[in-house]
């Protein structure tokens, strides 16, 4: 019985779809069908997204219009249009949780523009590495610089590559940064370094004096004061509370990933740093 229902709804319903197709011309199958009502749902009149729909294709807006929550479906409408991604790099950052990792660094009683630009964590799974307790600092650099193109996306607008194992000279020692980059939005330098462990005090001490000898050293009459990015694997609330990081506007220490998340683990990972980051308000 249920099986001559399921026939008899089914002759039904590709009845309409030929009605439609012979009446109005192809494109009207049951996914399209779906998909129309749900743009119509999703993007109503006078909304921003209404607005922004003719700039951006429709694969694009299938997968946009597929997220529930109005204020990141803008954001990636807005993203979307403005830095040219590709369907595949909208997709790929969709599913990292782009925005929603970008927002949880967020204090809104500081009025710091680097925070922008600043995520936690990062994903570098287009890295094909895995977490690795042994793995060399060098190798994972070495890693990033063969797939520089993807990690200037997953970093976000405005960034360009400047060097790798930048020399720092002083009176009686050299310095090496691992990566330096700068971005033209913020008009700053912004140093990289890169541990292949848990964040530790020496970690952010050295990426304090990394910052004072870049700015004293390197840093332009017309550029902004530089930034430094610490990329850990972990790090927990202590750390971050008695360290320099807790009142730095220019230090900033992030985990990351070399696996797309599941939103489950996104979700526990952005819950567990909003502590962390709680705790500099």
């Amino acid at each position: 019985m249920l099986i001559g229902m399921w026939d008899d709804e089914l002759s039904s319903r590709n009845n309409r779809v030929k009605q439609l197709s012979d009446e109005f011309g192809t494109g009207f199958s049951v996914v399209n069908l779906k998909n129309c009502r749900q743009f119509y749902l999703v993007f109503p009149e006078e909304s921003y997204g209404f607005s922004m729909v003719g700039k951006i294709p429709w694969s694009h807006l299938r997968s946009i219009m597929r997220i529930s929550d109005e204020e990141e479906r803008n954001f990636y409408l807005k993203e979307a249009l403005t830095e040219n991604w590709s369907v595949r790099v909208l997709e790929r950052n969709i599913k990292s949780g782009y925005y929603k990792r970008m927002l949880s660094t967020q204090l809104p009683d500081k009025e710091n523009k680097a925070l922008e630009f600043v995520k936690d964590p990062f994903i570098l799974e287009f890295m094909g590495a895995t977490p690795n307790i042994s793995q060399l600092e060098s190798d994972l650099e070495a890693t990033i610089i063969n797939n520089l193109q993807k990690f200037l996306l997953e970093m976000g607008k405005g960034f360009s590559f400047v060097g790798r194992q930048m020399r720092i000279c002083t009176e009686a020692t050299d310095f090496y940064i691992d990566l330096v980059f700068y971005n033209y939005i913020l008009k700053c330098f912004v140093v990289i370094d890169l541990k292949t462990k848990k964040l530790t005090h020496q970690d952010i001490g050295q990426m304090d004096m990394y910052v004072r000898m870049f700015d004293d050293l390197k840093r332009r009459e017309d550029d902004n004061p530089t930034i430094g990015i610490i990329f850990c694997t972990d790090k927990d609330e202590t750390i971050v509370k008695y360290s320099v990081l807790h009142e730095s506007q220019q230090i900033f220490a992030s985990k990351y990933m070399t696996v797309l998340p599941t939103v489950e683990e996104l979700q526990k990972e952005l819950e567990r740093n909003q502590l962390i980051y709680d705790s500099r308000k």
